[in-house]
């Protein structure tokens, strides 16, 4: 497998990525992608965004929200089945897992997002732009983002 990462990822926040890629001698070369992060050559339709955490995933879909929807929008358009790959913790496996997490923002701010609600948001997120939340640790991306790029049963519309 060759995969594609997209040159907007800071090498040093990829650094064991990269390593994982290495360790299973999977072929990996920089360069702008349309959308998402990580695509395998093997199917240019697919294609992983990554998120380091829920606090990013909570930016992204409320406050940044017409950017994030654009995106997905675009690759649909482009024919590309988009998903993401949440970097959060071992507690947060699913999506149904979301409803649980205890934002740490709640405790500053009365227009933070609970778990409960933000599940509630990428739930419909999924539903409606054809896309799926996936969850790993950190210590476990690279290896995720493989799977995730070899699994032939996700890739379909």
């Amino acid at each position: 497998m060759t995969v594609q990462i997209d040159s907007r990822e800071k090498p040093k926040a990829i650094k064991n990525i990269v390593a994982e890629f290495d360790k299973q001698g999977v072929t990996h070369f920089v360069s702008k992608l349309p959308c998402g992060d990580y695509m395998s050559l093997d199917n240019a339709r697919f294609a992983i965004d990554r998120k380091q955490n829920l606090l990013e995933v909570c930016n992204n879909v409320c406050q940044e929200h017409t950017r994030f929807i654009n995106e997905l929008k675009r690759a649909n358009e482009f024919g590309i089945r988009l998903v993401f790959l949440v970097e959060h913790s071992r507690n947060i496996r699913t999506l149904d897992d979301v409803q649980k997490w205890k934002n740490p923002r709640l405790k500053e701010s009365r227009f933070a997002v609970s778990g409960e609600r933000l599940y509630k948001t990428l739930s419909t997120i999924e539903k409606t732009y054809n896309t799926k939340f996936y969850f790993c640790d950190k210590a476990s991306t690279g290896k995720r983002i493989i799977e995730l790029l070899s699994d032939n049963t996700i890739k379909t519309r």
